[in-house]
């Protein structure tokens, strides 16, 4: 948490830091004495000197920016001591934004060939599922709750929204087979946009539940979850319904947010193509920023919005809510990355990341090609969406649980506590794992997941509300 602290107390620049930006690295000059210093106090320096640069790519300060993001690129590195490495990836993030904005042809041209392998994100997914707890935790607080909230219920459909991890169904098959009245029929549905995923997530859940003796079906769906069609999920008469949605609903938010600008007589329809400095200063509002005001000003009808179609984030709860669930469990990053504001969703990320970059130096220091494919293809994709993009584009936009809560409420669902049971449950995954450094807080009947005492993810539980 040193790490999250240095950032906080070098928000703020110095001239010191703009003097710096205008030196050249040649031998001698005092930029040769940063690399020289000791890894803390270089450390101190990056991250100050990296929200300089932020600062003036904020500005539209395309020399200043362009100087001191080569200068921070010769310090820092993906291979380096973890400020080295964190910084590295948010100045890739900074300088992918000035030339997506400032020359938008040559950022095309040269990025026309980067293709980013579905299958290195799925493989960094499942590196981070297996070195840090985050998603194991969620996972276990979620088995909890569908045990406890399916208690009696003799045929239950699960509809997973983001299915890749068989443990943690196989974890809840075993969990029913020890139920006093038996084991229920179960179904799951899992969603992924990857077929070969589904396939893999078959194959597993099938052969546990052959051994186990449970009458059970998969039913795989392969789809984005902005495209998902929750009619042809099929929930029969009779069925109890559970939803789990991990780190999903956060990318709906982008076409909230474009259906906004949309309809915004201020903002251009072609706003997500205009020229630096136009692209960096943003709508000055977004769908989290009006949720904080008053959601019934948001989503309540007006005589000049009567065509309008609601945003795509409560068509989709409302969506999810017309089928009734008996309970939904959503787990979210517990930070604001969806700012308005260049800068405002720099700070946020770098105290975030500095938290997820520092837990898995502490859970994976000795195996750096697994860490690298975690930081570059999980880490590193999530802080160029934040920085670097705009619009649709834009797709890692977390927020917290503040926020999420009026939407859920607002699309029907109503809140369920999270048991005492769930928590022992997580807490018995972290000491039997030997996971130091994590802990988990209530708040009133939320879970927050953090590292120390910095939060990082939320979950809740919800279900149908009737009107």
């Amino acid at each position: 948490m040193l790490l999250v602290a240095g950032i906080a107390q070098e928000e703020g620049s110095s001239p010191l830091f703009f003097f710096l930006m205008s030196l050249s690295p040649s031998i001698g000059s005092p930029y040769t004495l940063l690399r020289e210093m000791k890894s803390d106090e270089r450390g101190m320096w990056l991250f100050g000197f990296l929200t300089a640069c932020a600062r003036c790519v904020a500005a539209g300060s395309l020399d200043s920016a362009s100087s001191g993001l080569e200068q921070i690129s010769l310090l820092a590195s993906p291979d380096g001591d973890i400020v080295q490495r964190i910084v590295a990836y948010f100045t890739e993030a900074l300088a992918d934004r000035v030339l997506k904005g400032w020359r938008p042809g040559l950022h095309k041209a040269l990025n026309s060939t980067k293709l980013t392998c579905a299958a290195e994100i799925i493989l960094a997914q499942k590196l981070f599922f297996e070195y840090c707890p985050f998603l194991r935790l969620s996972y276990v607080i979620t088995n909890q709750a569908i045990l406890e909230t399916m208690e009696g219920e003799k045929v239950v459909h699960i509809i997973d929204l983001h299915c890749f991890e068989p443990a943690q169904w196989i974890n809840l098959l075993e969990e029913l087979k020890a139920r006093q009245e038996g084991p229920p029929h179960l179904r799951i549905t899992g969603i992924h946009e990857q077929k070969e995923v589904l396939d893999q997530m078959a194959v597993r859940l099938q052969e546990a539940a052959e051994k186990l003796d449970i009458p059970f079906q998969f039913c795989p769906m392969v789809s984005k979850l902005e495209n998902l069609d929750i009619e042809s999920l099929r929930v029969k008469s009779g069925e109890a319904v559970a939803i789990s949605s991990v780190l999903q609903l956060h990318s709906l938010l982008a076409y909230d947010d474009d259906t906004m600008r949309r309809n915004s007589p201020s903002v251009p329809n072609n706003s997500s193509s205009v020229h630096l400095p136009g692209v960096l200063h943003m709508n000055p509002r977004t769908l989290g920023d009006f949720l904080e005001r008053d959601v019934m000003s948001l989503y309540g009808a007006s005589p000049d919005s009567q065509s309008s179609p609601p945003p795509k984030t409560l068509s989709f709860l409302n969506a999810l809510w017309g089928l009734s669930p008996k309970l939904m469990v959503v787990t979210e990053h517990e930070s604001n990355h969806n700012c308005h504001g260049l800068m405002e969703r720099v700070d946020e990320a770098l105290k975030f990341y500095a938290a997820l970059f520092d837990c898995l130096e502490n859970t994976l220091p000795r195996a750096p090609v697994e860490r690298q494919k975690i930081e570059k293809f999980l880490f590193g994709e999530e802080i160029k969406s934040i920085i670097a993009c705009e619009g649709l584009e834009r797709k890692a936009r977390h927020e917290k649980l503040d926020k999420w809560i009026p939407r859920l409420e607002f699309a029907g669902f109503g809140k369920i506590n999270l048991s005492y049971n769930g928590m022992k449950q997580a807490m018995r995954v972290l000491q039997s794992c030997n996971y130091d450094g994590f802990k988990i807080k209530e708040e009133s009947g939320y879970f927050i997941i953090c590292w120390h005492d910095y939060p990082l993810f939320s979950v809740s539980a919800w279900g149908f509300k009737r009107y």
